[in-house]
């Protein structure tokens, strides 16, 4: 399966935020007016998200270079850094001396209730996963949060019989539930904090915090009010 439990270093765990991040206030950046209320911070700017995607791109690149993939985007929250991610490594072959060819396909998951995972798993896209037969798969998911659903999602996969399965999250939470998953390729590793924006929403609201929100001033992530318990 793909992943690895959680006895790696700290390279392999991404960007370790702690507990006590306070994150940045938000009067340091642009917001839409009608969620300032529903807002505590700014967690991570958008400018350190690219670069971390970045340099997940460039790790991509020196494991799977020069072998087929498809890339399985999970809908809805992964859009956004599934997109990014694409876009580095494809920048990245235009400068090197591996290739990468990639054929993207898309999932959508409904695990949440509310700011809640659940352990009923709906899977939206399964019929057409007989492509990935004999292929290398590389999953790219914005979020993990207790490993249940990817673990399910895995199993899923792993049925139609691909050659290897890889999988990139951006975010992955310290929760009391994990099961201690983790993926092989980590953006954050962060508090159990509910976030929102950068396509990840609080049922269907927040996905349209701006991709950029001025010239000089990026997306970022927001910290739902709450803290999970």
């Amino acid at each position: 399966m793909a992943g690895r439990e959680r006895n790696q270093t700290d390279m392999d765990k991404g960007i370790v935020i702690p507990d006590d991040w306070p994150g940045y206030p938000l009067d340091l950046f642009t917001s839409p007016e009608h969620y300032c209320e529903d807002l505590e911070c700014v967690y991570i700017p958008h400018g350190v998200i690219m670069d971390r995607t970045e340099r997940l791109a460039r790790n991509i690149m020196d494991d799977l270079g020069d072998h087929d993939i498809v890339v399985l985007c999970v809908l809805k929250g992964g859009y956004q850094f599934c997109a990014d991610l694409v876009d580095c490594i494809k920048v990245l072959c235009r400068h090197s001396n591996k290739t990468l060819p990639m054929r993207v396909d898309f999932i959508r998951l409904k695990s949440y209730l509310n700011d809640q995972s659940t352990e009923d798993l709906h899977i939206e896209g399964a019929e057409n996963l007989s492509v990935l037969s004999g292929k290398n798969v590389l999953i790219v998911e914005a979020i993990v949060d207790t490993g249940k659903t990817m673990k399910t999602l895995l199993d899923h996969v792993e049925a139609f019989s691909p050659k290897m399965i890889k999988v990139a999250g951006l975010l992955v939470k310290r929760v009391p539930s994990g099961t201690g998953y983790l993926p092989d390729y980590v953006g954050f590793e962060i508090p159990n904090r509910f976030v929102v924006g950068y396509a990840l929403d609080y049922n269907e609201y927040f996905r349209d915090l701006n991709t950029k929100d001025s010239p000089r001033v990026s997306t970022y992530f927001k910290v739902w009010t709450r803290q999970l318990v």
